[in-house]
């Protein structure tokens, strides 16, 4: 099973690239996939390239549930 994880975009380095945080933990990732990318801006990352936008809301309670399916890991 292949799984997407909301992050908040943080930095972005030359417009292709940037720094994601959720849970505390910052990666850098791809954004090449992402039309105007932005600091602030919400996105699924998977196999690390952001893949689409997502509200702040959404993305919220998507991380609620996978902490709750993971036992709050």
């Amino acid at each position: 099973m292949c799984l997407g994880i909301p992050a908040k975009i943080i930095e972005i380095e030359g417009g292709s690239h940037g720094r994601v945080e959720t849970g505390g933990i910052q990666r850098k990732i791809n954004l090449s996939l992402i039309k105007d990318a932005r600091i602030g801006d919400w996105v699924i990352v998977h196999a690390g390239f952001a893949i689409t936008k997502m509200d702040e809301k959404e993305a919220m309670e998507t991380l609620k549930l996978l902490k709750e399916m993971t036992g709050g890991v």
